[in-house]
């Protein structure tokens, strides 16, 4: 999508602190972290929301799953662990629409987050 800076990202377009990259997911730094540590993964197809995902989507959607686990254990938060998540839609906070996980690490997390 032209206009996703998500995609922009994706493209090269617009710089990013990236600290995973494969074939289907990238992983970069947050611009405006909420947490010590605060990483935005997503898989480098463009897909909206969660109510976009296709079947086809279910091996990239895995694969955004295991580059969390892979980035926090080279991250050596295996101990400490982290959270990961997602919002859906405008209600639930979500800015850009490009399906998109914040892992946050690096201190005690609170519950409920908001």
């Amino acid at each position: 999508m032209q206009d996703c800076i998500f995609c922009k990202i994706v493209n090269k377009e617009i710089p990013a602190d990236i600290v995973y990259e494969d074939d289907n997911v990238l992983v970069f730094k947050d611009i405006k972290p909420a947490a010590p540590i605060h990483l935005l993964l997503i898989p480098k197809k463009h897909i909206s929301t969660f109510f976009d995902l296709q079947p086809e989507d279910n091996d990239i959607m895995g694969r955004v799953q295991r580059a969390a686990a892979t980035v926090a254990g080279d991250m050596g938060l295996t101990e400490r662990g982290f959270r990961l998540v997602s919002n859906c839609m405008s209600d639930a906070g979500q800015v850009v629409f490009h399906i998109h996980y914040h892992l946050l690490a690096g201190r005690p997390l609170q519950w409920p987050p908001g």
